[in-house]
């Protein structure tokens, strides 16, 4: 695979014509869309590099890809065995701290994602051609990449034969295999949602390792349904299945990009009941258009952004509501509802609609109506339910079930297609007449709809089984998985000291990488350590805005819940744990907070949703976690020692180093 515009050896580039290396770099660029100002910042670097580098040997690229972020990095050199990150501001006195980041960011992408540049030496350059020299010192940041120093056009050379000098005692590196080896990319879904809806395909932004491999193989799947559908004029529904973090959403928003083609009359739209991450998506997709507008020298308004970006994603209330009163097809031939198994039942949808609608006659469950929407449509349609096992945390969610029970008696012309994983694994259906009617209606089972593997937590793909069994109380099986598989790869810590995880946070934290604290919204007494729960965040600016803003994730100050954080992710989490789930006296202890007091919990679905609260609190860290467990205090009678200790030691127990 070429991933450059441009790739040779330095002593080949230093002898060729600079018309000919620009015209081999805008050859693979979308000339339509080559502005004035890119064309003069290539033909600056190409002038600039072809002075510099006349006395060095190694190879260079330009423009060459980070797939994960949806960019490309200025050049890449390989001198000796140093891998130099460049990043250009062509024309700037300044060394901008937000291309700082970005240099670093690229080369922190090489370190993570990059097989060849694992433990590499990786320096990250700004050269920002008019500034002053600035006198730099190397700061190690993760493994061998270093923190991004900077440059201008007349001592760049120096910069690099200072570089070089300095770690001459590690090993050169092989062009060939550097260029050849794996790149295995794990977008967060913001990243992944922005890269998509700028037209690039699920495959240029994710892994391509056999691990991963399912991404696409269920992403082919449900298009190969979808082109049956509308050839024999059938109406579908399918269920894909996947491990928190295996790429459900962003399965979803592939399907949703490559379905809607006008011109071919196909219409999708991605809906999901999760308004936050619905209102994050929509804020990130909003802010990249008028971003790269602007950068374009074009002119978009925030409102005419966020209007274009609403036919991409949707709430699904919303898309509800108007299909109440609307009474014809929607325009979508494909709809995608994503977290379907947290659609509302037909008890609490019809007291919604009764209540807050004005609706008295509503007497089915969301999936039933969204069914019967689909179902105006004189031809074919199809419907793809993304659903995640153990994930209803809150009443009324309706379950897999509810999705399955309408077609029991009704639809009888739909194909049904289901993972299989639906029939072997409890956490998708506990009710059997849902598995009897699927074997009444020849529903088809695919091993294709199950996404297997974890892309979250790229360091480790066990880190759900490992939450599966302490939520199982299997402290043995935990134990094994913890020490074989995660102890190595994925950074777990725990600690009694609010203080030290902020401190662990801001540690591990690198470039872009985002962290936060995170607790289950019934954690009402982490509120004497300054964490409430109930103080309601604003998602995108807590997800999205940057590190000098105090209402951000990164200040540490405002708690996510996981009503906020499913569906969404963050690199580095801190888990503020309560006394709602607490272990004691060898087990598991469910309580709610009422009034001024706990409150044992002996309803099975609330137990339940407490249960899948902290299964979405553990799996939401992309590289690593720190848990914090307060001390209790048996002078309040709120916070009994007993409630935090045993569930303390039942985490030492399983071998997780304590800070």
């Amino acid at each position: 695979m070429n991933r450059a515009y441009y790739s040779n050896f330095i002593n080949e580039f230093v002898n060729e014509n600079e018309e000919t290396i620009y015209g081999k770099i805008s050859g693979n660029y979308d000339l339509n869309k080559l502005s004035i100002q890119q064309a003069n910042a290539w033909k600056s670097q190409i002038h600039i590099l072809r002075n510099v580098l006349s006395s060095f040997t190694g190879k260079i690229y330009f423009e060459f890809t980070i797939p994960r972020m949806g960019k490309r990095v200025d050049n890449i050199l390989i001198i000796d065995n140093c891998i130099f990150v460049l990043e250009f501001k062509i024309g700037s006195d300044i060394y901008d701290k937000y291309a700082i980041n970005q240099a670093f960011d690229y080369g922190l992408d090489l370190n993570n994602f990059h097989e060849g540049s694992h433990n590499k030496v990786i320096i990250p350059i700004l050269i920002a051609d008019k500034a002053n020299e600035i006198v730099n010192s190397y700061h190690k940041s993760i493994d061998n990449l270093y923190e991004t120093i900077l440059a201008n056009s007349e001592n760049l050379i120096d910069v690099i034969k200072t570089t070089l000098f300095n770690f001459n005692n590690h090993e050169n590196l092989d062009f060939e295999y550097w260029e050849n080896s794996t790149y295995k990319p794990t977008p967060t879904i913001i990243e992944a949602a922005t890269a998509l809806y700028k037209k690039h395909n699920v495959e240029e932004i994710s892994r391509s390792d056999s691990g991963a491999e399912n991404l696409s193989v269920t992403s082919n799947c449900i298009s190969n349904i979808i082109d049956y559908s509308k050839t024999e004029n059938k109406k579908s529904i399918c269920f894909i299945t996947g491990v928190p973090g295996a790429g459900k959403t962003l399965a979803g928003l592939n399907i949703a990009n490559l379905r809607s083609n006008y011109e071919k009359e196909e219409h999708a739209v991605f809906l999901s009941g999760n308004g936050p991450l619905v209102d994050v998506l929509k804020d990130a997709l909003t802010r990249d258009k008028v971003k790269s507008a602007k950068e374009n020298n074009q002119l978009i308004t925030k409102d005419s952004a966020k209007n274009e970006v609403k036919s991409f994603i949707q709430n699904i209330h919303h898309f509800r509501d108007e299909y109440t009163k609307d009474k014809n097809a929607p325009i979508e031939k494909v709809t995608i509802f994503d977290e379907a198994q947290r659609a509302w039942t037909k008890e609490q949808a019809s007291n919604f609609m009764k209540r807050n609608k004005g609706i008295s006659d509503f007497n089915k469950s969301e999936p039933e109506f969204l069914i019967e929407v689909m179902d105006r449509h004189e031809t074919w349609c199809t419907i793809v339910c993304l659903i995640g096992g153990g994930q209803e945390i809150n009443t009324g969610e309706a379950g897999l079930e509810e999705w399955i029970r309408p077609f029991e008696e009704k639809f009888s012309d739909w194909d049904i297609y289901f993972s299989s994983k639906i029939i072997e694994d409890n956490n998708y259906i506990k009710d059997k007449n849902a598995l009897s009617i699927l074997k009444n209606r020849n529903a088809i089972k695919k091993d294709e709809l199950h996404l297997s593997v974890s892309l979250r937590s790229f360091r480790s793909a066990k880190l759900s089984d490992f939450i599966q069994e302490i939520i199982n109380n299997d402290i043995e099986k935990s134990k094994k998985i913890y020490l074989e598989f995660i102890k190595n790869e994925y950074p777990i810590k725990i600690t009694r000291d609010l203080g030290k995880a902020r401190k662990w946070l801001n540690s591990k934290t690198k470039g872009s990488e985002r962290s936060g604290i995170i607790a289950s919204s019934g954690a009402i007494r982490l509120r004497p350590f300054g964490l409430n729960v109930k103080a309601k965040i604003d998602a995108p600016i807590w997800f999205l805005n940057d590190k000098d803003d105090i209402r951000s994730s990164y200040f540490l100050e405002e708690v996510a819940t996981e009503f906020d954080i499913q569906g969404l992710e963050l690199d580095w989490t801190c888990v503020a744990w309560d006394g709602d789930l607490f272990y004691d006296n060898q087990q598991w202890n469910y309580r709610k907070f009422k009034g001024t007091k706990w409150q044992n919990i002996n309803n099975s679905n609330i137990t339940s949703y407490l249960i899948n609260s902290y299964r979405v609190l553990l799996t939401r860290a992309r590289q690593g976690m720190i848990i914090y467990i307060p001390n209790g205090n048996d002078e309040d009678l709120t916070r009994p020692k007993f409630m935090y200790d045993g569930t303390y030691e039942f985490f030492v127990r399983l071998g997780i180093q304590e800070i």
